[in-house]
């Protein structure tokens, strides 16, 4: 048996491996042994005039709509991959700082493990590697997101039984059958939370004919948002500006509006669920009727959604344990376990990108 590098043996010892769930909303990190230390929104506020970052995470999303012409607060992660570098790598340096100054270790650089959603093309995996790699990594290694939200959610995913997972985040919704610790199926959309929040905003401009911002679209759908009719149906007050008058105005809005608002993204991930279904050997859509759907990320804490999806499916339907976390979850119970990374990274070279 070959003895362990005595350097990687040092640097391990001493450095704080993370991972990091690099969502369009929101990033989370987890340290290893630690747990998670950082949730905060995937927003950087930048000055126009120089391309200084002046705010990351919770400081910058409480600028979002309140800036002077000269700064703007931005999402550097569009349906879930990379639209920004720059400003991705200088945020990924801020939360990678953030952890080893919380420590009390500047040095050495530690591992990183990085969710991505499983769609993404060679050159967004590329992307994300080498914004890791420049924000101070030692290492990078990818983890594809519903494989990591699976491991946090609790799922046998190595069992030779089928476990499926629909992990709903901000940018994409990502839907997997897992067998033998490998996908039998699975599929990609880039149709999630942030669509539904403009299904809100499409719904205020033509119904009511006002213009409202993301922040209160989100607010609103987080409050009345629903897949299925609730227990009692609630309205409330949706602030906005008159597209004809220019004034503030409010409605009164209720819980079937929205609902019938956000219809359209609901049932393109209740499709994107279906043809995987149908995908599946049906031994394994035998065990799906033992087993169950997981549901993960923010968008399965929709009112209803468990109830609607496993009216469609037949089959049980359930709420991952704190679904915000598991794909961080994931890439930490991953970091844990060398002979578990080795197994599930994606295949791309963890070489330096060179300078």
């Amino acid at each position: 048996m070959p003895f362990p590098n005595p350097l990687s043996v040092f640097f391990g010892l001493f450095s704080h491996d993370i991972g990091i769930d690099l969502g369009t909303a929101n990033t989370l990190v987890h340290v290893r042994g630690r747990g998670i230390v950082i949730n905060e929104p995937s927003i950087v506020a930048i000055d126009r005039a120089n391309r200084r970052i002046l705010a990351v995470g919770a400081e910058a999303k409480r600028m979002v709509g309140r800036t002077p012409a000269n700064i703007v607060a931005v999402r550097p992660l569009k349906d879930g991959v990379i639209s920004d570098f720059e400003v991705t790598e200088r945020m990924l340096q801020y939360f990678i700082r953030a952890v080893h100054d919380r420590f009390g270790f500047g040095l050495p650089r530690p591992r990183v493990v990085v969710g991505i959603p499983s769609g993404v093309t060679e050159v967004e995996k590329r992307a994300v590697h080498d914004a890791a790699l420049n924000a101070g990594a030692r290492a990078c290694y990818l983890v594809e997101e519903p494989l990591a939200a699976a491991i946090g959610a609790g799922l046998p995913i190595m069992d030779p039984g089928g476990s499926m997972i629909v992990d709903i985040g901000g940018g994409t919704t990502e839907v997997a059958v897992f067998s033998m610790g490998g996908v039998i199926a699975g599929s990609s959309i880039r149709i999630a939370g942030d669509e539904m929040d403009q299904d809100i905003i499409s719904y205020a401009r033509q119904v009511h004919n006002m213009t409202i911002g993301e922040r209160t679209s989100e607010e609103i759908k987080i409050e009345s948002g629903s897949a299925f009719p609730m227990d009692e149906e609630i309205t409330v007050i949706m602030r906005g500006r008159d597209l004809a008058t220019g004034m503030p105005k409010a409605v009164e809005v209720s819980s079937i509006e929205i609902r019938d608002a956000i219809a359209g993204s609901v049932e393109a991930i209740f499709t994107s669920i279906h043809q995987t279904i149908e995908r599946t050997p049906p031994e394994l859509v035998a065990d799906l009727i033992i087993n169950g759907i997981a549901l993960a990320g923010g968008g399965a804490l929709l009112h209803g959604l468990d109830r609607r999806l496993a009216q469609e499916t037949k089959f049980p339907v359930y709420v991952a344990e704190d679904p915000l976390t598991c794909v961080v979850r994931g890439t930490g119970e991953v970091l844990e376990e060398a002979s578990t990374l080795a197994r599930v990274q994606t295949k791309l070279a963890t070489r330096r990108p060179p300078r």
